[in-house]
């Protein structure tokens, strides 16, 4: 008699924990998918991380951060052969003075192309130079990557870009990098066009409940939410309400050390308030779950929209957002590079990108604008933005956000503008105001209170008056390349002759 074994049905989709034996299953699945994963061995891993100094762990250097009220520095980058690669890492730390040290992983590898990252990985030594816009750390493997940790005196991120990190998380994590840069919502509607929530939601599970494996052995990984990276204008409420759905996700696989990352909307103001906010309303939710004690520190990230190709007005973006994030109290800053209007920085200009944001947050160390008229109303308006948004979710989901998230994209309820992603609508529309900050100029389906929508449209009125513009969707298209216009057209000489 023959016995066909069948595959365990797929639960259907919840916040709930993976169980221990499902996931030994998806494990042994999971490593088995490419030669690499026979390298990983969890408990020797955690054995690893366990041995390394107590300063190149990314969880430990964040909560000092905090306690010591520092504001950390971390670029993006990442080459495609080992050697580029180890260099950049080097250079990183010695001359651009990193606090933290990051590996951006290649597109192929994003998207689980593991045979094209491999021969993007041989044309590039070839060629003598990268051919990948970041390292292939599956084809690398463990051994290989821990040689990466061990070159650098500094903790190390493994920055994804993936909704898919099942093996790139196992390959990072067994090698000793102990910070890893992704999440369920924020990357599968920001970085993929066809992969759906559910897919996105359980990938990220399958992270998550990794990283807790690693707790349970002792060590505090760091795992960090990219807030939106959709390179355009993103309201400060919608990429927080995306963290905290993001947040409860994590804690409900056990995740207690999970920062969060937000694009600079480049308005003092706005962005001092979004990440001094950002803890307070994620920590109530946490909370409210019964989730207590989970760490969740604040990242500021350097302007991901369009950059001007002059370098000198690029630099004035750089500096100022080493100010924005010392304004806002952030625990570090994720920082770019006056070639950020070119293509992928040379090590030398990343390192620049650093010492010009760490001079900034030096000379910005004092600022403090706790009661300040705009600081306060805007706290205000992003705390009854994001909870309005957060709470309709959570009761779509009758209190399960991962049901909730899915069924509120779906209807509109959660929105992002300018997604990829054709599993959310992406019609709420922002727009710059008067003064520069991101408004709602149309919120579709999203829960915004009318009173305060009523403050977005005055203040975007304004804006179009002063401009002679229509009060329209023309006022979003512009915000969009707005700050990578010439200077001359953003500010010109306001005396000369008639």
């Amino acid at each position: 008699m023959t016995i066909l074994l069948r595959e365990p049905a797929t639960p259907p989709l919840s916040q709930a924990r993976i169980p221990d034996d499902e996931f030994a299953r998806q494990r042994r699945a999971n490593l088995a998918r490419w030669p690499t994963g026979a390298e990983v061995d969890l408990d020797a891993a955690a054995a690893y991380h366990r041995a390394l100094p107590r300063h190149k762990h990314l969880g430990w250097a964040m909560r000092e951060a905090v306690r010591r009220g520092l504001c950390l520095t971390q670029p993006r980058g990442g080459f495609g052969t080992f050697d580029l690669h180890i260099d950049l890492m080097r250079v990183l730390e010695k001359d651009g003075l990193a606090d933290i040290v990051p590996t951006t992983t290649d597109s192929y590898t994003r998207n689980e192309r593991f045979a094209q990252a491999g021969r993007g990985w041989e044309d590039s030594i070839a060629a003598g130079r990268s051919l990948l816009n970041g390292f292939p750390i599956v084809n690398a493997g463990v051994a290989m990557c821990r040689r990466l940790v061990e070159a650098v005196d500094r903790p190390t991120i493994v920055l994804s870009g993936t909704a898919m990190p099942r093996l790139t998380s196992e390959i990072a994590l067994a090698a000793g990098f102990t910070g890893y840069l992704g999440s369920a919502i924020a990357y599968t509607l920001s970085y993929t066009k066809d992969t759906t929530l559910e897919e996105g939601i359980r990938n990220y599970q399958y992270l998550d409940r990794l990283t807790d494996e690693y707790a349970k052995r002792g060590v505090d990984l760091h795992r960090r939410q990219p807030g939106f990276l959709t390179g355009t204008n993103v309201p400060p409420s919608i990429a927080l309400a995306v963290y905290v759905l993001d947040a409860l996700l994590a804690a409900a696989q056990g995740v207690r050390n999970y920062g969060y990352e937000l694009a600079q909307c480049l308005h003092l103001a706005q962005d001092a308030a979004a990440l001094r906010v950002g803890e307070e309303i994620v920590q109530g939710y946490l909370r409210a779950a019964g989730h207590e004690g989970v760490f969740t520190p604040a990242t500021s990230l350097h302007w991901m929209g369009a950059w001007p190709a002059d370098e000198a007005q690029s630099a004035a973006l750089v500096v100022y957002g080493g100010m924005l994030a010392a304004a806002g109290k952030a625990a570090s800053v994720t920082t770019k590079s006056t070639h950020e209007a070119i293509g992928i920085p040379t090590s030398q200009a990343n390192a620049e990108g650093l010492r010009m944001t760490r001079q900034a947050i030096y000379m910005a160390r004092g600022m403090d604008l706790e009661g300040t008229a705009s600081f306060e109303f805007e706290k205000d308006l992003i705390r009854r933005e994001t909870r309005a948004i957060v709470d309709k979710v959570l009761e779509m989901g009758d209190g399960d956000a991962a049901a909730g998230t899915v069924r509120a994209a779906e209807a509109g309820v959660l929105d992002i503008p300018w997604s990829p992603n054709r599993h959310v609508r992406s019609r709420i529309m922002p727009a710059r105001d008067v003064d520069g900050a991101l408004r709602i100029l149309d919120p579709a389906g999203v829960p915004i209170p009318k009173d305060v929508m009523e403050v977005h449209r005055e203040r975007l009125r304004k804006r179009a008056e002063r401009q002679g513009v229509a009060f329209d969707e023309g006022l979003a298209v512009s915000s969009v390349y707005e700050l990578g216009e010439p200077l001359e057209r953003l500010m010109p000489f306001a005396l000369a002759r008639a």
